[in-house]
C-alpha cells in the first residue's frame, strides 16, 4: 500500500484502534502508512471494526473497474500461516458498489444506508438472518427441500439460538461446526432434534464463518466475518457477502462436508455436553484439514490443466 501511494495511486486505509493484542502495532503501522502518503481512518470509537474488505479501482481499456475483497480472516501475514479462512475476490458490480458503501459508512456511521446484497453489521444482519432462517421455516412447512448449514467460531446469540430452535421444531434440518462457544443444546425431544453440531480443533485454526440456506432447491451460501453473537450482530462492523458463482458454491460445500466426515479430530457438542469423538465405528479415517489440503490441490491441478488446454486451443 506505501508503495501504492508512492506510485501515484491513491491509498485509504481504515486502521483498527481497538484490535484485540495489536492497538499498539496498529498505532505504529497508522503512523508509517501517514509519513508515507496514505490516508489513515481510524473510524468512530467505540464502534469496532471487524470486517475484512479491500477495495481496488483500476483504470482498465474500458474504464474504471472495481475489485473488492471480502473475507473471513484478517490481513495479517501470521495468522495467514495458521487459520484457515474463505475469501471472496470478485469484480461484481454490485457487490463491489455495497463495499464502497461499507466504507463510507465506517467514515460516516451515522449517515443512513441500505445493503441489498451485503450482510452488515449493525445495520442489517439480525434481520437478514432472521428472515433467511425464517424462509427455510415457511418452505419446510410447505414441504420443500429446507435445511440450514452453519459454520462459525461462536453461537451465543440468545435471539438467533431461539431461532433455530423454532426451525428446528418445524423440521428444518440443520447442522453446524461450531469451534468455540456454543449456546445452543442440540438434540432435545421438541426443541433441538433437528440439529446436530460438532467442533473440530486440528492444527490448524478453523476460523471461517459460512452460512448456507437450502431455500427450496436453490441454495444461498454467505461468508462472512461475523461470529453469531450480539456483539457481532449489533454492536460491530462487520461483513457478510453471497456466493453467486456455482462453482464457488459447490467448492464451499465439498469443504463442509469433508468437515462433517471428519472421524479424527471432529467431537460431537450434544446436550450431556460430553463433548466425546466423532465415532469412527466402520468408515474411512478422515482428517478433514489433510483431506480439505487434498481435495484443493487435486482441483487446483485440474484447473491447470483446463487452462492449459484452452491456450493450447
Amino acid at each position: 500500500m506505501m508503495d501504492a501511494a508512492n506510485n501515484g495511486k491513491r491509498v485509504t486505509v481504515v486502521v483498527e484502534l481497538q484490535a484485540r493484542f495489536d492497538e499498539e502495532a496498529n498505532i505504529e503501522w497508522a503512523r508509517v502508512l501517514t509519513d508515507a502518503g496514505v490516508k489513515v481512518v481510524f473510524g468512530t470509537p467505540g464502534l469496532k471494526i471487524h470486517s475484512k474488505l479491500c477495495l481496488i479501482s483500476r483504470r482498465e481499456d474500458d474504464g474504471v473497474r472495481e475489485y473488492a475483497h471480502i473475507g473471513t480472516g484478517n490481513f495479517h501475514e501470521k495468522t495467514a500461516r495458521i487459520y484457515t479462512d474463505f475469501s471472496l475476490f470478485t469484480a461484481d458490480k454490485s457487490l463491489t458498489a455495497e463495499v464502497r458503501k461499507v466504507f463510507n459508512f465506517i467514515e460516516n456511521p451515522y449517515k443512513p444506508v441500505k445493503f441489498t446484497h451485503l450482510i452488515v453489521s449493525p445495520r442489517n444482519s439480525r434481520s437478514r438472518l432472521y428472515r433467511l432462517i425464517e424462509r427455510e421455516i415457511e418452505h419446510a412447512k410447505a414441504k420443500r427441500k429446507a435445511g440450514i448449514t452453519i459454520k462459525v467460531n461462536n453461537l451465543v446469540d440468545k435471539g438467533l439460538v431461539n431461532l433455530l430452535y423454532k426451525a428446528s421444531s418445524e423440521g428444518v434440518k440443520i447442522r453446524m461446526i461450531v469451534r468455540g462457544m456454543c449456546a445452543l443444546v442440540p438434540g432435545i425431544k421438541g426443541v433441538s432434534q433437528n440439529i446436530k453440531a460438532i467442533s473440530i480443533v486440528d492444527r490448524f485454526l478453523e476460523h471461517p464463518r459460512v452460512f448456507t440456506f437450502e431455500n427450496g432447491g436453490d441454495r444461498d451460501v454467505y461468508i462472512s466475518s461475523a461470529d453469531w453473537m450480539t456483539r457481532n450482530i449489533d454492536n460491530r462492523i462487520e461483513v457478510g457477502t453471497p456466493i453467486k458463482d456455482e462453482r464457488l458454491k459447490q467448492r464451499i460445500m465439498d469443504i463442509l462436508e469433508l468437515q462433517f466426515a471428519d472421524r479424527a479430530k471432529a467431537r460431537v457438542l450434544d446436550k450431556d455436553m460430553t463433548n466425546e469423538y466423532v465415532k469412527r465405528g466402520n468408515r474411512k479415517k478422515v482428517r478433514s484439514q489433510i483431506a480439505i489440503y487434498e481435495y484443493l490441490k487435486q482441483a487446483e491441478r485440474a484447473e491447470k490443466r483446463i487452462a492449459s488446454k484452452q491456450k493450447n486451443e
